[in-house]
């Protein structure tokens, strides 16, 4: 018998739930085993371009430097960051889950004298308190999170771009959770940069990070633009700007990658390059709006039958991402052991969370490829039953029934 480790791969069939990754569109599989060609083979460099073109309408932008980072999500947050982040610079970060705090730790391993901004987690911010800590600390970046995945909570962006030109500040976004499944208006609401993964929403494999960047924000990390000894030529020179202190994260050398100039700096990962460049066709084809209402039916159907099996919602139902809502677990419930057999019994995932909401809340998503009805039933009929059995009290078939009545409502337009 062959060892495991010698073994074929054979994952069991999981139906992914959580708050993320998610099964990924099929027609995203495929491309991820399409035939690798050459990096700077005039057929590659062409899909290049056509993702940078798909991009820029995925984020509704018209940012020439709309282009991939090598490496999952956390490759295009620390990208950014680490190019635009200069020792002693001031990064404002307001924090309302876990993935502000990492914000925060980059912009700090950067050498940001960083503020921070907290809220309890499921709630957000109001700009108003954004707009008096710009006021008062003046920074060169605000770095935010639209969507929250640790507490489901949704930031709203819309007055921020605004306020950040008032105060001559950049304007970071990480969107990775969110994009797709709730508007982002790059160039409407003032973003500077973004950056997202395909593992949401999106419905691709981690693996690859979209980013996009103004103007303004280019013409601030050129100012540390290197060329690295074996590919400068007499006639380049470097920047005045301290050099970017990672060379693999140094966005000025990629935009020279993924520039005419074609200058070498890695090897793109050409599969991802496949699935971020179906990603964004299988979105563009639905359509943004088409996409987002879908997220928002599915995951309106999901919440109201979590609540229709007894289950209390977790924070500000008015700020809840539309693809991913959390609830309590109920007193006297082991929430592990339901995970556990959902996972086992069902082939079923679903999430818990970190820090404050340890043990204490579930998160059920509904993103990508798995935001459609079949998916939401299956899940909310494989829980409420393994709750019943747990001696959860609950009215059997009560689930699946208020989520109908949200497709219902959305089949006659009427507001969930």
């Amino acid at each position: 018998m062959p060892s495991p480790a010698h073994s074929r791969l054979s994952p069991p069939p999981r139906l992914l739930m959580g708050p993320g990754p998610i099964n990924a569109y099929p027609r995203v599989l495929n491309a991820l085993s399409t035939q690798l060609i050459g990096q700077y083979d005039p057929v590659m460099t062409g899909y290049m371009n056509d993702v940078m073109a798909l991009y820029r309408q995925v984020f509704e932008t018209g940012n020439q430097w709309t282009l991939m980072v090598d490496g999952t999500a956390r490759a295009g947050i620390e990208a950014v960051m680490v190019s635009v982040i200069e020792p002693g610079d001031k990064v404002l970060v307001p924090i309302f889950g876990r993935f502000g705090h990492l914000l925060t730790e980059i912009a700090e391993r950067a050498g940001a004298e960083v503020h921070t901004l907290e809220v309890p987690w499921g709630e957000v911010f109001e700009p108003e308190v954004i707009e008096e800590a710009l006021a008062r600390i003046r920074p060169k970046l605000l770095a935010t999170v639209q969507g929250d995945t640790s507490t489901t909570m949704l930031q709203p962006l819309e007055h921020l771009g605004s306020l950040c030109r008032k105060y001559d500040t950049l304007f970071y976004c990480d969107a990775t959770a969110s994009i797709g499944g709730n508007p982002l208006k790059v160039d409407e609401w003032g973003l500077d940069a973004v950056s997202v993964g395909l593992q949401k929403c999106l419905g691709g494999p981690s693996g690859i990070a979209p980013i996009t960047l103004s103007d303004r924000f280019v013409k601030t990390i050129r100012r540390r633009h290197h060329i690295e000894a074996g590919i400068r030529t007499e006639d380049d020179t470097d920047a005045l700007g301290p050099r970017i202190r990672s060379n693999y994260f140094d966005l000025p050398m990629i935009l020279d990658y993924w520039s005419e100039k074609r200058l070498n700096h890695h090897t793109e990962a050409t599969s991802m390059l496949y699935c971020a460049r179906e990603c964004g066709q299988v979105l563009l084809e639905e359509g943004l709006d088409a996409s987002i209402a879908r997220h928002r039916v599915q995951g309106d159907a999901m919440l109201a039958g979590l609540i229709a099996m007894n289950l209390k919602p977790f924070g500000d139902l008015r700020h809840k991402m539309n693809n991913v809502c959390a609830v309590y677990i109920p007193e006297g419930v082991d929430g592990e052991a339901v995970r556990s057999t959902l996972l086992n019994d069902y082939n079923i995932e679903i999430g818990t969370s970190f820090g404050p909401l340890k043990g204490k809340v579930w998160r059920l998503g509904t993103m990508g490829y798995n935001a459609r009805t079949d998916a939401v039933l299956v899940t909310l009929a494989a829980l409420e039953n393994t709750l019943r059995r747990a001696g959860h009290t609950l009215t059997a078939g009560a689930a699946t029934d208020a989520a109908y009545q949200v497709y219902q409502n959305a089949e006659q337009g009427m507001t969930p």
